[in-house]
């Protein structure tokens, strides 16, 4: 028994809404011991790689992150006796730079010009530097087909046995794809009208073919189209402002007492709306991807508070 018995299984929530007289479900990825979804691919790909001999005594985990799989790498290398290193961007919140060296991760940060998304910097020093090091073990969370095949193998089966209705919408945003991929070829398999839909921020929007521009949505919209996620399977895009999932975020730790960050409010906006289009007594399904700790430094905590929400 060690913490990587504790990953997955999350509870799935209902939340209603008085306000908007709405329903929706949410799995509790928040509830993953190093507090994010993440746990789920950092424990799939570290223990394959070991098994395949990818990960052997005497190399170092390295990836690039944006905080929450650099966190679940961080636990999951300790756990299985490996060292850690993440590349991630500058203006990462310092709670997570903190949380990766807590688990005795090194971190080393990349820049970013001003208003701009350039997560793919990160990604090719890490390429760079495995080139250079072949004690270097590189996950590439953004494009190890193993990162979705997690989520369609475990994590939407178990969606699947907490719901025993039928599934009319799947909801998340996207940073490599793999929860929205993975979960929606789960979910689509079991019932084939479920609508899979892809929340970005609009901030940066790059499916609806807006140019990338920073946003306070961590984790989530990248600045580029990652690998894994395949465009032709996303039915819908919603775009949800960084005010309106700060203001939903707030919602859901002073109304729900769910200590969540960003990225699940906006799911949760993304929700609302798609269920809004589809009518009453549909049944949609969204994730709360990580724990609210990580944010404390960032526009979330720091007042003046958003006070909009737009609920159109």
């Amino acid at each position: 028994m060690s913490v990587l018995n504790l990953i997955g299984n999350t509870p799935l929530i209902p939340l209603y809404f008085k306000e908007e007289d709405k329903r929706i479900l949410a799995k509790c990825e928040f509830l993953n011991p190093s507090g994010s979804i993440k746990d789920r691919i950092a424990k799939h790909v570290i223990t394959k790689a070991i098994e395949t001999g990818d990960l052997r005594p005497g190399m170092t985990i390295l990836e690039c992150s944006s905080g929450n799989t650099g966190i679940a790498m961080s636990m999951v290398g300790a756990a299985c006796g490996y060292p850690v290193h993440i590349v991630m961007s500058e203006h990462a919140s310092i709670e997570r730079r903190k949380i990766i060296e807590a688990f005795g991760g090194q971190v080393t940060p990349f820049e970013e010009r001003l208003g701009m998304m350039e997560y793919w910097k990160g990604v090719e020093i890490t390429r760079r530097m495995a080139e250079e090091d072949p004690r270097y073990f590189l996950p590439r969370q953004f494009e190890n087909p193993e990162n979705a095949l997690d989520h369609e193998i475990y994590t939407g089966p178990e969606i699947l046995r907490q719901v025993p209705v039928p599934i009319d919408a799947f909801v998340a945003g996207y940073g490599t794809g793999g929860t929205l991929m993975g979960i929606g070829r789960a979910l689509k398999k079991a019932n084939p009208r479920t609508l899979i839909v892809a929340m970005e921020p609009s901030e940066s929007a790059l499916l609806a073919g807006e140019a990338p521009c920073m946003h306070s949505i961590e984790g989530i919209g990248d600045g580029f189209i990652p690998p894994l996620l395949n465009v032709s399977a996303i039915e819908e895009t919603i775009k949800v402002s960084s005010d309106d999932a700060m203001t939903m975020t707030k919602r859901l730790m002073q109304e729900y007492g769910l200590p969540v960050g960003t990225s699940s409010g906006a799911n949760v906006v993304a929700s609302l709306r798609i269920l809004e289009s589809l009518g009453p007594g549909s049944i949609v399904v969204t994730v709360l991807c990580d724990r609210s700790e990580r944010y404390f430094s960032t526009r979330l905590f720091s007042p003046p508070y958003p006070v909009s929400f737009d609920r159109k």
